[in-house]
């Protein structure tokens, strides 16, 4: 009988693409993946230290999971509840002290050891004795060479991490001190699970990493490869028509990689460009290592290249310190950028970041107002891009049945969702497939087509 295995992902891309890898490592003990935590067998959190009050949301969990566990136990069953990611990483002694019911605390780079720690907890369960699991071990070599061991799913579109960890310390981050330094796969481990994927039926796959341009893989001949080189080499691929990539530094965009998105058709004109303030002053108190002034030349520089290129951003608003000329000039880089959309939140302090103890934390209400106005700003300008595509025809990759059985979900080439409306096709025929589709309407959210 197959045991039900639920995991609950917080956060960011990198973390669906380790629950997915959960998922595949827990698969040959048995375990089936559910989308209820009730009756289920084992549960994982993974955690993300990035949003805020990430850990109160964690804790928040833990305490309606509480009342599943006493209910399997009073009827003769064991639940492991597993805390694991980026938040288990930072507090997983503090995680172990404050909630006696976990049973396992694994940091992101230690999850593919998850079958030995679940076995090991049900095994001290079975003798009585508590089981009190803690592995935050930074070992992210070891994790790939055992994950790239896994099979594939059949699937339309993947993930593939390539790079993990971070060096560039921002001081409102805790990712170095959570996934550790900036580590690259080997270039020939990536190209044989990309194979993989083309081979299971991934028609577009997006690489992953904290700092993905700062890729340096090296390949079994001793040769350095940077970004720019393993997409030319993964576009070469059978199957792989499309490919992305995510999240990128300004201080990693070199002109290279800004010649892959001019002259490989596979990479997809989108990217993902984080720049989080437009003030010089609040920039180099981040520690960012760019400027205004060096971020906009690289965007100019980009649609010189690729006219039709859509951004996307990452912006922070309340930073310590900011004044309201200092958010004027992020207001100022958002109008001259025009973004096709973007992430943006209020600053909110990390135990143990540079920020926390920064003087000059901005007021919450104030925070609050100016992350008002910079979404409107945002909404706008990602409302405008989406109608700017009325009348043309995309091709868009159907991923998932639409809300009505006439429709289909999809993404345009600039990451746009896309409902489609079949006509006579039907998901079945459509499911996984590169598409024509001309565009009726758009909106701030999504754009809608029918089959061109």
């Amino acid at each position: 009988m197959k045991k039900k295995l639920y995991i609950k992902t917080y956060g960011c891309q990198m973390n669906v693409y380790d629950t997915e890898r959960m998922v595949d490592v827990m698969a040959p003990e048995g375990y089936e993946e559910t989308d209820t935590p009730e009756g289920a067998d084992l549960i994982v959190l993974n955690t993300c230290h990035i949003r805020e009050k990430a850990a109160e949301k964690v804790y928040s969990d833990i305490g309606r999971i509480r009342k599943m566990k006493d209910a399997k136990k009073k009827a003769g069953e064991e639940m492991v509840l597993a805390v694991g990611g980026c938040v288990a990483q930072a507090e997983g002694a503090e995680i172990m002290k404050r909630a006696p019911i976990v049973d396992i605390v694994f940091g992101p780079q230690t999850y593919h050891n998850l079958p030995k720690m679940v076995n090991q907890s049900l095994d001290l369960k079975n003798h009585g004795e508590k089981s009190r699991i803690l592995d935050t071990d930074l070992a992210v070599d070891e994790k790939f060479e055992q994950l790239s061991k896994k099979g594939v799913k059949k699937k339309a579109t993947a993930f593939l991490t390539i790079q993990e960890g971070c060096d560039k310390f921002c001081t409102f981050c805790v990712v170095p001190y959570t996934r550790g330094a900036e580590y690259s796969r080997g270039v020939d481990d990536v190209i044989k699970d990309a194979i993989k994927l083309a081979e299971a039926g991934v028609v577009e796959v997006t690489l992953l990493g904290q700092n993905v341009n700062a890729f340096h893989g090296v390949s079994a001949s001793g040769e350095e490869w940077g970004l720019p080189q393993l997409i030319r080499a993964l576009a070469k691929i059978d199957g792989f028509e499309r490919i992305r990539y995510t999240t990128s530094h300004p201080h990693d965009m070199t002109d290279e990689l800004l010649d892959v998105h001019a002259d490989v058709k596979e990479c997809m004109p989108y990217l993902h460009l984080p720049v989080q303030a437009g003030s010089d002053k609040i920039l180099k108190a981040m520690n960012r290592t760019h400027d205004s002034a060096s971020y906009l030349k690289i965007i100019a520089d980009l649609r010189k290249k690729r006219p039709d290129i859509a951004l996307s951003g990452d912006f922070i608003v309340g930073f310590p310190g900011e004044t309201d000329d200092d958010f004027e000039k992020t207001m100022e880089l958002v109008r001259k950028v025009k973004y096709s959309q973007a992430y943006s939140f209020k600053y909110s302090p990390r135990p143990g970041t540079p920020a926390a103890a920064m003087e000059n934390q901005v007021d919450e209400a104030i925070s609050s107002a100016r992350l008002t106005r910079l979404q409107a700003l945002l909404k706008e300008q990602q409302t405008e891009f989406n109608n700017s595509m009325i009348g043309k025809t995309l091709c868009v990759l159907i991923e998932a049945p639409g809300k009505t059985n006439k429709t289909v979900f999809g993404r345009s080439p600039y990451m746009q969702a896309v409902q489609v409306t079949l006509g006579d096709a039907s998901y079945k025929d459509l499911q996984g497939k590169i598409v024509d589709v001309l565009i009726k309407e758009g909106g701030p959210f999504n754009i809608q087509g029918v089959l061109a």
